[in-house]
């Protein structure tokens, strides 16, 4: 199968997961990796011009096979997708953001926090993609890739400046994920946050909170090395391949992703609602043109190649 044919397949949602395209891909990494960074290139230039391919999943399986691969040049590409308007990576993304994102971070990132960071303070981001970056870090907690000292003093800054103090998801997440890598130094921070009107007690409650601590921090840590949430990408066809999306009776009662488009054999081709931009015709937001800086200096620094990412 020609490199070409792999990306069509990718590209046109049929109503049937593309086992033998997606094998293909895995089989040919090397050569499939640029066009699989090209497409979240493209798909975030679009989107920053208004154009978005509701219909097209290309950019879900860039991410999960670039995941499988471990390819660092992705991450700051999907950082930068995943800081797109809340409207628009809902469409793109649907509940991969909620479900898969924050894996797809600590696969790509190599221990390095600096994007995920950027996601989770910046107020401008979806807030479920805030909280699925403040996953990553339990993940790469989970994964060995940290320590759990580290995250929890990050965590730290997190309550007590780094956050604004009102309610959104982000701190749900925090206290939630806080509690997964058993809270005891962040105790009283969290407390503060709920006396505050911080954290919805519908998601998680102070008695969930003191449950973690009562079990002790071995048996707690323990769960958090055992819970199959917490893995890093390893199989996209273990990850896709039961979504509802390919599995017309489930698609009916099951909206594994949102938007619709994914549900149902498109009615239209892809649709494109503005040009095509150019590699080198980025015309990102201001906020989004600095993380994009950010995140590539310091990658280009830590890998000591600037070839890397000449393409943003």
């Amino acid at each position: 199968m020609k490199i070409a044919e792999i990306l069509r397949q990718l590209e046109e949602f049929t109503g049937e997961f593309p086992r033998a395209a997606v094998e293909e891909a895995v089989a040919r990494r090397e050569e499939i990796t640029p066009e699989f960074l090209r497409i979240l290139e493209d798909t975030v230039n679009r989107a920053t011009q208004g154009g978005v391919e509701s219909d097209s999943m290309a950019h879900l399986y860039a991410m999960f096979l670039l995941a499988q691969f471990r390819e660092p040049r992705a991450y700051p590409r999907v950082v930068c997708l995943a800081s797109l308007p809340a409207d628009v990576v809902g469409l793109l993304c649907g509940d991969f953001i909620t479900e898969d994102l924050g894996r797809v971070l600590a696969s790509v990132c190599g221990g390095d926090l600096v994007g995920i960071q950027c996601l989770i303070e910046n107020e401008a981001a979806d807030e479920f993609v805030r909280g699925a970056a403040l996953s990553s870090l339990v993940t790469l907690v989970a994964s060995s890739q940290k320590s759990r000292e580290e995250i929890t003093s990050y965590f730290g800054t997190l309550f007590n400046g780094k956050l604004e103090r009102k309610w959104s998801h982000v701190w749900d997440a925090l206290v939630s994920y806080s509690s997964d890598l058993y809270p005891e130094e962040l105790l009283r921070d969290i407390e503060r946050a709920f006396e505050e009107g911080l954290v919805d007690p519908g998601y998680i409650t102070l008695k969930n909170v003191h449950s973690d601590l009562a079990m002790g921090k071995e048996r707690v840590l323990a769960r958090l090395a055992g819970n199959p949430h917490r893995r890093l990408v390893e199989d996209t066809i273990a990850e896709m391949k039961w979504w509802a999306c390919f599995h017309e009776t489930q698609a009916k009662s099951t909206n594994r992703l949102s938007p619709e488009p994914f549900l149902k054999t498109p009615a239209s081709p892809t649709r494109r609602l503005s040009p095509k931009i150019g590699r080198n015709e980025l015309g990102l937001p201001p906020w989004l043109r600095q993380t994009v800086k950010t995140l590539f200096a310091v990658r280009c620094k830590n890998l000591d190649r600037q070839d890397h990412f000449i393409a943003f």
